[in-house]
């Protein structure tokens, strides 16, 4: 099932599915317990794009922590529940927009059907997850190991269960930290259900590795039209979550603003500091992330500089102690080198100044 065609569910004042923007997850590292701090990190996530968050609930401190903590915020909070069925139920009285449960480690039916009840009273969804490291050991055995399709039976068996307890207000996470398996099981539960799907790659890992398993696969299954929202799990400062998480959704053309910045690899030819250079570019295109459409080059050498950058909107060309300020493809002026980074800056402003004033309605 197409993201077109799954099932819309609010979540707070975000909606997901039905053909509905993809939304952004991530998830606290700070202890929910720890109000102040987890705010904090939230407001750092909201500023860097972050469209729903998650906390961990396994204490009832944390669970009513999660009143204060919706006090102080304006995206969707989502409890995370891990075993303790009453946790979930204190996390919905206490305003929780979601809650995320395997109702495999909730126990008994009677135990998922209170929390049934619960987000049924409150109106609260239900995200059903099942990674590939919860597999039940009958599935394993049916199938002969961990597998794709074991994954998606379990997920839609716990679906059926909460539906034949009469709410249908869900969502579906299926994950695991193999990437083609994961790409699989999203190909499968497409074909089988059209609830939206929250998409990412379990434990995928470091900065470097996780980012790279993330990428392809979250791009594997977006590419095809499956996932309503995402997460991209690092070992790491979430906040580099939803910075490759949104990168990822630009790539894809599946979200627009925000400045893209391409850079060469460097070779022989540089002389100037290009990786230091470029990296400051990144951060500093971050202050214009409402502009739509803008590329900007940061080239290393002066010989091909000019002419790669010619598509960018704008760019530098490195030389020896200065380089070239491009305004698309053609040379502005030089600059001293360590004046690069402002002269871009300067050229960004005046960008924007344009945008804005061909946005203007015309005066009658």
């Amino acid at each position: 099932m197409g993201r077109e065609q799954t099932r819309r569910v609010r979540i707070g004042n975000c909606v997901i599915g039905g053909g509905s923007p993809i939304a952004i997850q991530s998830m606290c590292n700070t202890k929910t317990e720890d109000v102040a701090a987890t705010v904090a990190q939230i407001h750092r996530l909201e500023d860097a794009g972050c469209e729903i968050i998650r906390v961990t609930v396994p204490t009832m401190e944390a669970a009513l922590a999660v009143k204060e903590i919706k006090k102080e915020i304006s995206i969707p909070l989502v409890a995370d529940i891990h075993f303790d069925y009453k946790m979930a139920i204190a996390a919905i009285e206490n305003g929780a927009d979601k809650i995320r449960i395997n109702p495999g480690n909730i126990g008994s039916a009677d135990r998922v059907k209170a929390v049934v009840d619960a987000a049924r009273a409150y109106r609260v969804p239900i995200r059903v997850g099942v990674n590939s490291g919860s597999l039940e050991k009958n599935l394993i055995e049916k199938y002969g190991g961990v597998t794709a399709e074991g994954i998606v039976e379990s997920a839609l068996d716990k679906v059926k269960l909460i539906e034949d307890m009469g709410y249908d207000n869900l969502v579906i996470s299926i994950k695991s930290s193999n990437v083609m398996m994961c790409v699989k099981a999203h190909e499968l539960i497409a074909r089988q259900t059209d609830y939206p799907l929250h998409v990412g790659i379990t434990e995928a890992g470091t900065m470097y590795s996780g980012n790279v398993k993330s990428s392809v696969g979250l791009g594997i299954i977006l590419n095809q039209g499956i996932g309503d929202t995402i997460r991209v799990s690092l070992t790491g400062d979430p906040v580099e979550e939803v910075k490759t998480a949104k990168l990822i959704l630009r790539t894809l053309g599946l979200r627009e603003g925000g400045i893209e910045v391409v850079s060469c690899p460097t070779c022989g030819r540089t002389r100037i500091d290009l990786i230091s250079l470029a990296n400051q570019v990144e951060t500093m295109v971050t202050e214009f992330d409402y502009l739509k459409g803008v590329k900007v080059a940061v080239m290393g050498c002066v010989v091909n500089g000019p002419g790669e950058a010619r598509e960018a909107d704008v760019g530098i060309a490195g030389g020896i102690g200065e380089g070239l300020l491009i305004r698309r493809g053609e040379v502005i002026r030089k600059v001293p080198e360590a004046e690069l980074l402002d002269a871009l800056r300067a050229e960004l402003v005046q960008i924007a100044a344009e945008k804005a004033k061909t946005q203007q309605p015309a005066k009658k």
